[in-house]
């Protein structure tokens, strides 16, 4: 309503002519100036073309082909890196194998070097020990010998004293002592 009310209002007295008042709405569905909208339509995408074609394609098929070749350098640099993992991987398992080996031949040098030690520690010892166990039947010699003889002095003095109780008068110390030397021998 307000529209109709409008171009009538223009219509009359407004000094238009009532043609402009009851021409259609949208000027590019006017088929009397096609012919003008193709040509400029023309013009514009012959324009757009050559902008996009000389310009805009160019600028982004260097940006991809860039992108490209980062990401296969980017490849590859993955790939050496990741061989040179596998070699560094390698060399790592063979240094743990070559240090466990050293530290077992340690152990063994090691085991070795106390063993002789222990050894010597024991011929010292065993040495030791054979010189004082031969002191020490020195010394149970020295007491056997000294015990035989205090024994022997002591059979001695007893047999006298036996036989001065037994027969008094009739003692001859020279044949008590050879009595019981002659017991004692065996």
């Amino acid at each position: 309503m307000a529209t109709e009310t409008t171009t009538a209002e223009l219509g009359h007295g407004s000094g238009l002519p009532e043609t402009a008042a009851e021409a259609p709405g949208m000027p590019q569905l006017d088929f009397s100036t096609f012919s003008n909208q193709i040509f400029w339509l023309v013009i514009t995408m012959i324009v757009i073309y050559f902008v996009l074609s000389r310009i805009a394609l160019p600028r982004i098929g260097s940006v991809l082909a860039d992108r490209q070749g980062a990401i296969t350098n980017d490849i590859a640099a993955a790939e050496d890196l990741k061989q040179k993992a596998v070699e560094a991987e390698a060399a790592y398992n063979q240094a743990l194998i070559d240090a466990r080996a050293e530290a077992s031949r340690i152990v063994e040098d090691a085991k070795a070097g106390i063993k002789a030690d222990l050894d010597k520690a024991i011929a010292v010892a065993d040495a030791e020990i054979a010189a004082k166990s031969a002191e020490a039947e020195k010394a149970i010699g020295a007491i056997r010998a000294s015990a035989s003889e205090s024994a022997a002095e002591v059979a001695k003095d007893i047999a006298k004293d036996i036989v001065a109780a037994v027969a008094p008068g009739k003692i001859d110390a020279k044949s008590i002592t050879a009595a019981v030397t002659a017991k004692i021998k065996g």
